[in-house]
């Protein structure tokens, strides 16, 4: 994965654990309420956040379970060609050298 999306999905995180945050906020806010409608419409964003946040749950585990996975095939990669590894690590510090020094 990219860095950019990486980070795009690190926002959207973010963004959507602050989403969950606010929305127990108001729920909490609005619990003394006694409108029919209103109780009935915080019941069913109890739910969808409920839902939200095991969602939110699910996709943590999974971003975990392939990052693991990337890092057990480039160690295995590296462990059964590590002459082919140094040399591309070395290729890329050259070239990263290379560009930062024209700066």
């Amino acid at each position: 994965m990219t860095p950019e999306a990486e980070a795009a999905r690190a926002k959207l995180v973010a963004d959507f654990r602050s989403v969950i945050q606010d929305t127990e906020e108001l729920l909490r806010a609005t619990a003394n309420q006694s409108s029919e409608g209103l109780g009935a419409v915080r019941d069913r964003v109890a739910e969808r956040l409920e839902r939200a946040k095991e969602e939110l749950a699910e996709f943590g585990e999974d971003a975990l379970a392939r990052g693991k996975a990337a890092a057990r095939t480039a160690d295995e990669y590296v462990r059964a060609h590590p002459w082919e590894s140094i040399g591309v690590a070395a290729a890329v510090g050259l070239l990263v050298g290379l560009l930062t020094g024209r700066r």
